[in-house]
This record gives C-alpha cells, structure tokens and sequence, in this order.
C-alpha cells in the first residue's frame, strides 16, 4: 500500500503548530524553511547517541537538496513589545561571585507575534520523480519536533506525502498567507533554506557546543551552512505598445473581440524567437506556448495579457498594449524574454520574414500609468469588486436560445459555481463574497460574450462576463478562466467601492446574555481600536472618537463608528453585531476616500474579541448578499426600538416624559439627515425631574428609509437602535 502511494506522491507536506499561540523568532516572518530544518534536526538528535546522527545522514542529506518550500501562515499581529531584565553573560565584572548576579542585569526586548492557538503552518516540497523513497522517514521525523522558534516556542508538527494538486489545493485553502520562492523578480523577502552541507554543518555546531571551553578560553561555535532564497517577489511586468511600422509610427488600434487571437500569434511568435535564442524547444513550449506543460509547470508559465483602453466612459476599449508577466519561478531570465518581445512583429511569417508590414509590432513602452487601470502599477489601489473586460471561459454551457428565466437562472448559477473554482487555479486565496454571471457586457462601451469565441476551443456559450466581490480588496493583475493565457477572463477593478455596514454573526453556542451588550461592545470597541493602531501606538478618530493628543473629539459631530449588538430570535441572547461607519448612520456626516477605505479595512479583519468573563469570541462576518432586507439595515417605513432610546437632552420641567422624548427623536432623526417620522412612543421612563428620559418608541417615515438607525445618546454603544417590523 504504502509503496503505490509512493509511486504517485508528488509533494512533502509538513505541518506545524504552536500550541502557546506565540513566536518569539522575530524579526524573522515567516518562520524560514532554515530554522524548521534545525527544528527537525534537534527533535531527531535529543538525547540520541552519536551513532544515531550518522544513519539519518542519509534522510537529512535528501531533505536538505530539495529545493525552497512554499509555506502557509496563520494570522498573526504583533504583540506589545515588553522589556526583561536578565543576567549579563558577564560575571567577571563583579568579581565571579554569581550572588552579585542582580547587579549585572541588562534589557532583553520581547515582542512575540500572535497567532491562534493550534493554528498550522504549511511547509510544501514539490518532490522529483524518483526522489521520494526517503520521504518515508519524514513522519516520524516530524514526530519528534518539540519547538520552533526561541526555546520558549513549543512546537508539534506532522509529516504526510501528497499529490502535487493535493498539496497546493490545502494551501490555497488555508485561511492564511501563502508565501512563494522566487527565481527572480523584483521586492521579495530574504528567508534561510537548507543546502547541500546543512545538515554536517549543524552536527559540527552540535559537538563544538557541547565542549566549548577548551584551554580555559570559550570556543565560538562554527556558523551554521544555508542559502539565501527570495520569496513574495514581484513578478517581472514588461508593457509593450503595438505600434504600426509605417513612416509614421502610430498605436495600433485592434479590436477587443480579437484579444485571444492577438496573444495567440504574439505568443507563437515570441516562441519562436526563444526557441532561437536559447536552443531549447522543450522549455520554451512548456514555459510559452503552454504545449506539454504540468502541473508543476503552471506557476512557472508566462503570460501575455492583451490591454484594452479603459478608465474613461469615453474610452473605445480597443487593444494597443500588450503586458507579458514573468512569474518569479520561471525558468527562462526576463532579459531574454524582453528582448525577443521587442523583436515580435505581428506580420512575420513562419521564417520571420516580414510578410504583412502594415501589422503591428511591439514595442517597449515608457509611460505606464495606464497600468493603475488593472489594479497594477508603482502604486497599485487594491479593491474588492472587479468586472470582466473580456469574458471568462468556464466549462459551463449556457443554454441554447431563449431560455426561460429559470433555465437561465440555473445556468448562471453552475457558471458562479465554476468561477469559484477558477479562482482556486488562478491561485487567488481571497475569500470570495458574491459573484454575478451574465453573457452582456458589463460596461457601455464592452462587448458581448459571444463575439469573443474561438472554436472549437472556445464555446460562444463557454463564455460568461462576470463581476466578483471579494471578501478583502484584491490587488491586479487578475485574470480567470480556461483562457487566462489566451487573454480571456482578463478583470478590471472598480474603484472606491467600501463597506459602510458589516453584520457579525456571533458563534453558536456562546450564549452571550442580551444584557451583557454593553461589556460585548466595549470590548468590540478596544479590538477595533487595536486593528487600527499605527506603527507609532496612535489609533485614528475614527475608531477611537479622540482627537490625536487624547482628548475627546468637540467637533459636535458623529465621526467615530457605531456599535451595535441585537438578539434576533429573541431567545434572550446575542446573535449579531453591527458595526456601522459614522457617515452610515449620520448622513450629515461625509467621508473621506481614505476614512472609507480605513473602515473597510479594520472593519473586516475583525475576527475575534476577548470579552473578559464572557471568553473569547470568533465572528463570522455575514456576506452582503444576505443583508438584503435585514431587520437593522431596512428599507422599510416603520421601524421598532431594539435598544433603549436615551433622550439627548432633558424635558421641560412639568413637561410628559412621552411628550419630550417624541420631540427628541424626531428632532434626532433630522440632525441625522433622516426624514421628520411621526414618533409613536411605547414605553417611557424618566428619573427624578424629568431627566434621564428613556424609552422604546416607533417611527412611520412617509416613504421607505434604509438603516441603520442608531439615535440619541450612547448610540455609538448600541443604544438607541432601531429595526424593520
């Protein structure tokens, strides 16, 4: 059994988890390849005799000729940093009496990473054909692991053998960061791996540590043997213009219907040319041309994305740009791949003659700016809604002719389904949130689906515009589909489109009391204010309603979030959060772009909350598809108290509490930049002369209003909410 497994295992997985939720290893991120391997060796070693050392040469000595892993982390922040005091390696200075120790004590600086508790980290090894028979001892290797990090650091790991697709299909489903080696590139990240010479340079370290006093003077250990790989490198973009080779060279202007065409003779093209050049023809097929190509070979391909002009509802969205994108792990150097791209004329025959001079060629842009367009550039602006500009190719057919409106329906639903899934091979970990599938454009200026076929391989009814929400913004290029190397399923971003309202569900089984609200949004608060903070300790007005120096913001105006808690079964207990930008429940209140983006951002990366006695608490943010006729967020023209409503000022003495809190409110309401309601209170209280008035009321709007509806004092702490009856 274990030997047909073998014969079809392509990838060593390693998984490691630190139950303490702490790293101390900083500033190493992520933990390298390197200190995983020294890991492994010290869990193998520990109390073993010599012996033992020199039989799993053999194993370590396989291991450490792989080449560098992809790794996956779990979230993590950092942590407060905080300083101890510790005994100096220098008891001479006072004389060798060790009860003198206090008086040579120095600062050691701390300031682990947090992450889950138990939660993976994922180190995947493609494995060579035939190279898998010492993977065998890996499990019980990884068995013996103990710590990962600093000697605090406790660790337990496990070691397991998959498929290449196997492997890569938990790390795109890990709800982490995927971290990549690169052959080249721009950026990256410097991280330790094991070489050929590791494994005999830490035995050597081992034994010189084990007597380092010789003669009466200390021996430094020799240096442990690694190299330096990069990782989360850029990938290599080269932007050409087509320009037509007439007398006057002018942008050739190619229809978008014909994208796929155009990259499939620039791609035979180019092809062509390296082949030349490198004298290669196996690597140029698989790498270019994609024929013969892998598994393994996917993320090393290159790819040529044909640019139609966008970004103005004037613009044609004809193609006059071409960018070729060189993944870090490919095979051939960029250089080579730049220079036969500036040689690819468009018009050249099968002997690289020029047969159709009027044909563009390409040539090596200078201005890039239209890049920012595609979510690309020197400052590219991640968003989290993106739309097709050329259709995606799925295998799903829509139906022929006019389908009714529950055919189509079905059909657009299997087409989302296979998005879904696109995106997964497309390497695209975001967590997706809506996605809509139709075959019009999605722009006045765009093309139907259907004229962007190429049969047989490209179906007109394969092909399907679609528009994705994704949970978190998503930087460019982004391309999906059967035919991302062809052009097809090419995405443009829409800019500036924020969350202003999130709905939380809390986790089942919490059983948080309805009257414990107040304690859940304070600590609500505080986890917000935590997320936001910068690298200097401020936390924006935004999240904390203080103005920088501390004080409370006097603008008289609601320009920090909104909470808001709500028992929607009415069983007695919380089930929702809310958590609302100011200029969503104060229409008087406008926001910036960045104060948009700002909430967007901290807003959605709240995932859990430590609420003191009432534990620690995971929320699940609710999709936007299902906050369509929520009870807090409307429309409706009647909306019921779900919260005390505190009056924002006290009534006229003599005056009914019911009297003065139905002014209030609807005063409340047009301060707010809401429509004057007629007020229908059904419970009141008030204290001693009148003041302290709350109360639960009912407001009719003459026409519908949307929410969320948070009024009167302490609105930001879930007083004062309102919902749809």
């Amino acid at each position: 059994m274990i030997g047909s497994k073998l014969m079809t295992a392509s990838a060593l997985l390693i998984t490691v988890r630190l139950p303490d939720g702490r790293f101390h290893g900083l500033p190493e991120w992520p933990p390298s390849p390197f200190r995983l391997f020294q890991a492994l060796v010290a869990g193998a070693l520990t109390g073993a005799p010599r012996a033992h050392a020199d039989a799993l040469t053999p194993v370590f000595g396989w291991f450490e000729a792989l080449g560098p892993p992809s790794i996956a982390t779990p979230p993590a922040r950092a942590a407060q940093r905080s300083t101890l005091w510790v005994p100096n390696n220098d008891l001479d200075a006072v004389g060798g009496d060790p009860r003198r120790t206090a008086e040579i004590r120095t600062a050691k600086r701390v300031a682990p990473r947090l992450i889950e508790p138990d939660a993976p980290f994922l180190y995947v090894w493609p494995l060579i054909e035939g190279s898998v028979g010492p993977a065998t001892s890996m499990p019980a290797l990884a068995e013996q692991l103990y710590q990962l990090g600093r000697g605090i650091d406790m660790a337990y790991a496990a070691a397991e053998i998959l498929t290449l697709d196997a492997a890569d299909t938990r790390l795109i489903a890990h709800h982490g960061t995927i971290h990549r080696p690169s052959q080249q590139g721009q950026g990256g990240k410097p991280l330790r791996c094991p070489t050929p010479g590791s494994f005999a340079s830490l035995l050597r370290r081992r034994r010189v540590q084990r007597m380092r006093l010789r003669g009466g003077h200390l021996t430094q250990a020799p240096p442990a043997h690694f190299r330096v790989v990069a990782y989360d490198t850029v990938p290599t973009r080269l932007l050409f213009d087509l320009v037509t080779s007439d007398e006057a060279p002018r942008f050739a202007r190619i229809p978008l219907t014909r994208a796929a065409e155009l990259v499939e003779r620039a791609r035979d093209r180019l092809a062509w040319l390296l082949d030349r050049a490198l004298g290669d023809p196996g690597l140029v097929e698989r790498v270019v041309t994609g024929r013969g190509a892998g598994e393994a070979d996917k993320s090393a391909r290159l790819r040529i994305i044909p640019l139609p002009s966008i970004g103005s509802a004037h613009a044609d969205r004809a193609i006059r740009r071409v960018l070729i994108e060189v993944p870090p792990d490919c095979p051939i150097p960029a250089r080579e791949i730049e220079w036969a791209a500036g040689a690819v004329h468009l018009g050249a025959n099968k002997d690289g003659e020029i047969a159709e001079p009027d044909e563009p060629q390409l040539v090596r842009a200078t201005d890039e700016v239209m890049l920012r367009h595609y979510g690309i550039g020197a400052e590219p602006r991640p968003a989290r809604v993106w739309r097709s500009v050329t259709p995606a190719a799925l295998p799903v057919l829509r139906p022929r002719g006019r389908a009714g409106g529950v055919e189509r329906e079905a059909g657009e639903v299997e087409a989302a389904q296979a998005l879904r899934q696109a995106l997964r091979h497309a390497a695209v970990a975001v967590a997706v949130e809506t996605v809509s599938v139709q075959p019009e454009p999605l722009e006045r200026r765009g093309e139907r689906a259907d004229g962007f076929a190429v049969p047989p391989r490209f179906a007109s009814r394969g092909l399907h515009h679609v528009e994705i929400t994704f949970r978190e913004a998503v930087r460019g290029p982004l391309v999906v589909g059967d035919g991302r190397y062809l052009g097809l399923g090419l995405m443009a971003p829409v800019p500036d489109v924020w969350r202003d309202v999130m709905v939380f569900r809390l986790p089942q089984g919490a059983e948080v009391a309805a009257t414990d609200a107040p304690l859940l949004l304070q600590a609500v608060r505080r986890a917000l204010m935590a997320l936001s903070r910068d690298p200097r300790g401020g936390v924006p007005r935004l999240f904390s309603g203080h103005e920088s120096d501390g004080a409370p913001a006097r603008s008289g105006r609601h320009e920090h979030v909104f909470l808001a808690a709500d028992d929607g079964d009415g069983d007695g207990c919380l089930d929702r959060l809310l958590v609302a930008a100011p200029w969503a429940c104060d229409r008087t209140v406008k926001g910036s772009r960045d104060d948009r983006r700002r909430f967007d951002e901290v807003a959605s990366a709240l995932e859990e909350v430590r609420a003191g006695r009432l534990g620690v608490l995971r929320l699940h943010l609710l999709p936007s598809i299902f906050l369509e006729n929520h009870p807090l967020l409307g429309p409706g023209q009647v909306w019921e108290s779900r919260t005390l409503y505190r009056a924002t000022r006290h009534g006229r003495r003599r005056a009914h509490p019911a009297a003065t809190v139905a002014i209030d409110l609807a005063l409340e309401c047009l301060r707010r930049g809401l429509p004057r309601p007629e007020v229908e209170v059904l419970e009141v209280e008030a204290g001693p002369q009148g003041g302290r008035v709350m109360a639960r009321g009912r407001l009719h709007f003459a026409a519908a209003v949307s929410g969320p509806i948070l009024l009167g004092r302490d609105s930001h702490l879930g007083m004062g909410a309102f919902g749809t009856t």
